[in-house]
């Protein structure tokens, strides 16, 4: 394994550039032959393998055009016998490490990672904070060395296995360091991250979109999930705040985590970024930077240093897109293939889910991601980038249809409760019938007393400025199609606390927020008084 360090070494600014962003510059003939090389590099590979003959049914395709069109669609399900105690014996190649996903339906996914594919994966995840750092094309404002404020889950999660990669071959400094953490719950590594950037500065941070928010809210008193005790008054760590409260004092406001750390950049993921892109800089002082990465294919697209659009990269996993019908969003048969496009023919407006096939000697072939990404455009005048700029929409069946007029997504819903404006801890949604009419049920932990009547007009007012198809929905219904039962407070932590007891996973503390089950619905009731 290369030590990526050495290069902030050996190499100029430029290289340094080239090495890791130099994907930018590549038009679409040249990213497709660098996908065609390494699929049929993959092929080669694997091909004697016990999983890929399966996959393949023991042949060996000879072109893109041969292997899209005799090799089904696959799902984790077809993996799983072979990945689930995480042996060696039917992998191509012997994994350097394993790592899981966050885990959906109660389960994970294991995934096994090859020497290469986490060479590739540390280089991506290098450019990562480089271009979340700069602030102009060809700035290198990240080294060896950089202070990391992580708040996420620890190894073997795919996000805190990524930071130990820094750690490991970047000589980065996570905070908490990634051994410690992995013993933390997340109270204490929230706690422990805050005490030691407070004490040794931080150069960038990275967590969840919502996470950093949560921190904007404690430092300007709105919470007390963070507090300071005599154990945190270092000398660093009171002459920090001192500043601090200087700085707040002379802007009239609370003390903000700007006015702690003035960070190079700040490195996020996830569909709740675009939401809370505006709190992030209130409180942080700076855009958050965007990737799309996931344990089952490693990075698959990242934003330019203009932090707008994500452009895909070539060379961590071969690309193909299923044109999105919102009439056959659960169709489940992998046997029916449904046709896919490559790069070259994606459209400007649409959805598409994304199929991908490892690089590296990695096991997933023809993978159905299960996500969709929307096409933004076809190129990047801004940046002079050439390639198809996409954003995250939102996960395969995670929506609400009503009256078959509009399929409401999480980023939907969620984008609409924060227009508001209104003070809301968390949310769940789930479809709801009156008669034969489908409505939209939505419950929410509000932080401020509020009318239910009010937050109805209020998110239905907010869905018809984002959502176009939704503007005639209560035409057609004859009534407003929003229903909301607000929780009491503390309810979702009474949630996670009895999923804490029960020793559920992280992963699995929260109920999901789109289409919630009857049972956690429930749960939910119990713990709260409902308006």
């Amino acid at each position: 394994m290369r030590d990526e360090a050495r290069y902030f070494q050996t190499l100029s600014q430029e290289e340094l550039w080239q090495r890791y962003c130099g994907f930018f510059y590549l038009d679409v003939d040249r990213f497709l032959t660098i996908q065609e090389k390494l699929l049929l590099d993959e092929i080669e590979r694997v091909a004697d393998n016990v999983i890929a003959k399966k996959i393949m049914n023991n042949s060996k395709p000879k072109s893109i055009e041969e292997f899209r069109k005799t090799v089904p669609l696959t799902s984790y399900e077809d993996y799983e016998p072979y990945l689930k105690d995480k042996t060696d014996e039917y992998l191509a190649e012997k994994p350097f490490d394993w790592c899981h996903s966050a885990g959906r339906g109660g389960y994970f996914k294991w995934i096994p990672h090859s020497h290469e594919s986490l060479e590739k994966t540390t280089r991506n995840f290098t450019a990562v904070f480089i271009l979340a750092c700069a602030q102009y094309e060809g700035m290198i404002n990240a080294s060896p060395g950089f202070r990391i404020l992580s708040i996420v889950p620890p190894r073997p999660y795919s996000s805190g296995w990524l930071l130990h990669l820094l750690e490991d071959r970047l000589s980065c400094n996570v905070i908490p360091p990634t051994e410690e953490a992995s013993d933390m719950s997340f109270e204490e590594r929230l706690e422990s991250s805050v005490h030691i950037a407070l004490r040794d500065g931080a150069d960038t941070a990275f967590a969840l979109s919502s996470i950093l928010v949560k921190m904007g809210e404690t430092f300007a008193g709105k919470t007390k999930s963070v507090k300071l005790s005599r154990s945190m008054m270092h000398p660093n760590i009171a002459f920090r705040l001192l500043n601090a409260y200087f700085s707040a004092k002379k802007a009239g406001r609370q003390i903000l985590p700007k006015d702690l750390w003035q960070l190079k950049g700040i490195a996020t993921a996830g569909m709740d970024t675009a939401i809370y892109k505006k709190d992030i800089m209130r409180y942080w002082g700076m855009d958050p930077y965007e990737f799309y990465a996931a344990s089952d294919s490693g990075f698959l697209a990242m934003q330019a240093w203009n932090k707008k659009g994500m452009t895909f990269l070539p060379d961590s996993v071969f690309l193909e897109f299923i044109p999105h019908d919102e009439k056959s969003e659960n169709e489940t048969d992998n046997n029916k293939l449904p046709s896919t496009v490559l790069l070259n023919e994606l459209e400007p407006g649409k959805l598409y889910e994304v199929v991908i096939t490892n690089f590296y000697g990695m096991p997933f072939m023809r993978y159905r991601m299960r996500d969709l990404i929307k096409v933004t455009a076809l190129s990047d005048d801004e940046t002079g980038i050439k390639l198809p700029q996409i954003v995250f929409q939102r996960r395969l069946g995670e929506t609400i249809n009503l009256a078959g007029l509009t399929a409401l997504d999480e980023k939907t819903i969620w984008q609409a409760i924060a227009n508001t404006g209104l003070k809301y801890n968390d949310w769940v949604a789930c479809k709801e019938y009156v008669g034969d009419k489908s409505l939209l049920r939505i419950y929410i932990e509000m932080n401020e007393d509020e009318e239910v009547a009010n937050v109805e007009k209020a998110i239905d007012k907010q869905l018809k400025e984002i959502d176009l198809d939704y503007r005639d929905v209560d035409f057609y219904l004859g009534l407003q199609p929003v229903r909301v039962g607000i929780l009491s407070r503390g309810t979702f932590d009474r949630y996670v606390n009895e999923k804490q007891e029960q020793g559920y996973d992280l992963a699995h503390l929260k109920p999901r927020r789109i289409n919630a089950t009857d049972a956690d619905i429930e749960r939910l009731l119990n713990f709260s008084k409902v308006k």
